[in-house]
């Protein structure tokens, strides 16, 4: 969270105000930061100041403090660790806020991250602060307003299961490597995938933009989107900060994809908005029950994707879609939110089980991307051919 509610402000409130719990905020001297993400007091220099004219929250409409009076901010301020406040909505992954690299230091400054998911997220900070430093969040900004209007993720989605009798739609996955598996393909031309499986009926596309532990960029992303592919973009990258939701319009991303296991709530409630703001989509994910019940209860949630695969261990249960699915479906479905399932699928009849469990989409990467004809594999996938 080190919200990127309160990287908002940044524009009315000196950097001395803020500790940078995220890379959402300004930095301060190495001297004033703790391990612990806590801050030092600056009791209501936040709320006070944080919906100034000029800054991002004013840009969206929301002088209302509605954000700057939530529980998260208050605790925060009166010098609550980021770390533990993310602790109590059962998010284990812990924000180090460093420099550089945390797991290459020595002595105090070198941390062991506790799973793959920690690593990601520590080595996505320091990536972060690099590229704030070369192109400051207001050009960013400027940047994506300038880009062409965002595709309707949602309805590309809709329209693909009309045309399919009701199959899910399928999100492909434009996917060079895992941390896990490691080269997944080696001849691997982004635009000549996107364009088989757009040719071989996918609704939308996932592009990876992830360098450092997918081999993904957002260069791959751009290209896609200026090859003349017309399905929908997803971003898919490990979201910390709103920069990032910029960026990626500003590279031609429709949609972005939150993660519940990184994210507070109100780093999501306000990410959503940020993305209304844009035009976009977020497709938000979970992997767990305490993660759904999380965001079933934040207004104006469209997608939840449910990834199959333990982001903490990357093991996959391909049952875990049917699982969350049993429990919460009726109130998912009152509240008419489309879900997608990802990871684990590889037959027919992985698909036919997750959406007989009512899924309206699944997102596929690995087991399209490792076959010969990436696009030739959906119908492997599907049992049939697709209509597009």
């Amino acid at each position: 969270m080190e919200s990127s509610i309160l990287a908002a402000a940044r524009a009315s409130v000196p950097a001395t105000v803020f500790s940078p719990l995220s890379t959402s905020f300004p930095s301060r001297t190495a001297a004033a930061h703790r391990a612990d993400g806590a801050r030092p007091a600056a009791r209501g220099a936040v709320r006070c100041s944080a919906a100034a004219q000029g800054s991002v929250l004013h840009r969206l409409g929301s002088a209302d403090e509605t954000f700057f009076n939530s529980s998260e901010v208050i605790q925060w301020e009166s010098g609550k660790s980021i770390n533990s406040i993310a602790a109590a909505q059962g998010i284990r992954i812990r924000r180090r806020c460093r420099p550089r690299y945390p797991s290459e230091g020595v002595g105090v400054d070198r941390a062991i991250p506790r799973n793959v998911l920690e690593q990601i997220v520590w080595d996505k900070e320091v990536e972060l602060s690099q590229r704030k430093a070369k192109m400051p969040l207001q050009r960013v900004v400027e940047s994506a307003e300038r880009a062409p209007p965002p595709r309707d993720f949602v309805a590309a989605l809709d329209a693909a299961r009309r045309r399919n009798g009701g199959l899910p739609a399928l999100i492909a996955e434009v996917k060079k490597a895992s941390p896990i598996k490691g080269l997944l393909r080696e001849d691997f031309n982004p635009v000549e995938i996107a364009r088989a499986y757009e040719k071989n009926g996918a609704a939308c596309l996932s592009i990876l933009t992830d360098e450092k532990h997918f081999l993904g960029s957002f260069e791959n992303l751009e290209t896609v989107c200026n090859s003349g592919v017309k399905c929908p973009l997803l971003c898919k990258d490990f979201v910390i900060d709103v920069w990032q939701i910029y960026y990626a319009r500003s590279k031609g991303a429709d949609a972005v994809l939150l993660i519940a296991a990184v994210l507070p709530d109100l780093d999501i409630k306000y990410m959503l908005r940020v993305c209304r703001s844009l035009g976009m989509m977020a497709l938000v994910e979970v992997h767990d029950e305490r993660e759904l019940d999380r965001i079933l209860k934040i207004d104006g949630v469209q997608i939840i994707g449910i990834n199959n695969r333990s982001l903490g261990t990357f093991e996959v249960d391909a049952a875990n879609t049917n699982m969350l699915l049993e429990k919460h479906g009726d109130i998912i479905r009152k509240k008419r939110i489309m879900v997608v399932s990802e990871s684990g699928l590889f037959t027919p009849h992985d698909v036919a089980s997750v959406q007989n469990a009512g899924v309206s989409a699944v997102l596929v990467g690995e087991s399209l991307v490792t076959q010969e004809d990436p696009g030739r594999a959906i119908a492997g996938l599907f049992g049939k051919e697709l209509l597009h």
